[in-house]
């Protein structure tokens, strides 16, 4: 399959890595100094040298807030038969766009970070793939993120803005929370370094992806229930409720044991 990648950032680059073995791939960047680690595939800086490259399958890879704007910029030099693809954390509007193009399109969100995760074995990590994309898009991707070993789910596009506002969005908060409250003191204890270890793993992730998770219309009701069960507590304990602690550490277990 010919495919054309759009953004040479992190995934980008990581996509035209993990298909150019098996498919043409070509990747488009205005920004030449971002292009120049690319190999075993055609760097594209114009829209004109889109055309003329012919991609069956466009995957979008930059940034949340630019990949509609980019999408609507490149589609006048689109085959028709191009496929659409997006990779985007957040879905909201990509449906209605989507229905607006008349074009076919797929749209997943593997969620990893090339930076940290281990692209040797992935096989602890997941992908989603939007059960409204086109069959054959669909299939590709199931072949490829296959091929990963990464662990598959399929969601309509609400179903993973509120799933990922469920897995994401509450310890990407309650992990900033947490940071946020640090000091400049020695703190010893186990729980408290692996804390700070999935804090500073957090931290460590690309500005624009946390600013995405945290900006996902879902989210707002994911922190309102943290700040409601800190309200709880904080009630507890100013009252020293022995009871009432004891109960809300019994709920908290339930909740625990049910997803285990």
């Amino acid at each position: 399959m010919k495919i054309c990648i759009l953004g040479a950032g992190k995934m980008g680059t990581w996509l035209t890595d993990a298909l150019c073995l098996q498919h043409e791939v070509a990747i488009f960047d205005r920004d030449k100094e971002r292009l120049r680690y690319v190999f075993n595939t055609q760097r594209l800086t114009t829209l004109e040298e889109i055309r003329e490259f012919e991609p069956e399958l466009l995957i979008n890879s930059v940034t949340l807030k630019h990949t509609i704007a980019v999408f609507r910029e490149v589609e006048p030099y689109l085959p028709a038969h191009c496929i659409l693809s997006d990779i985007a954390s957040v879905k909201t509007g990509f449906q209605d766009y989507y229905k607006s193009t008349g074009r076919r399109f797929v749209s997943t969100h593997p969620m990893f970070g090339p930076t940290f995760a281990n692209l040797k074995d992935l096989s602890a990590h997941h992908a989603i793939i939007i059960t409204e994309s086109d069959h054959m898009g669909k299939a590709f991707f199931k072949d490829f993120f296959g091929s990963l070993g990464l662990n598959i789910h399929q969601y309509s596009f609400d179903e993973h803005d509120e799933t990922i506002a469920y897995s994401l969005s509450i310890p990407f908060s309650s992990t900033l929370v947490f940071a946020a409250c640090m000091k400049q003191q020695d703190a010893p204890g186990t729980t408290f370094k692996k804390h700070m270890d999935i804090a500073r793993g957090l931290l460590s992730e690309d500005d624009y992806l946390l600013t995405e998770i945290l900006f996902n219309p879902y989210t707002v009701g994911q922190v309102e229930q943290i700040r409601k069960e800190l309200k709880d507590l904080l009630g507890l304990i100013n009252q020293h409720d022995t009871e009432g602690l004891q109960a809300f550490l019994q709920r908290v277990r339930g909740n625990i044991a049910a997803k285990s």
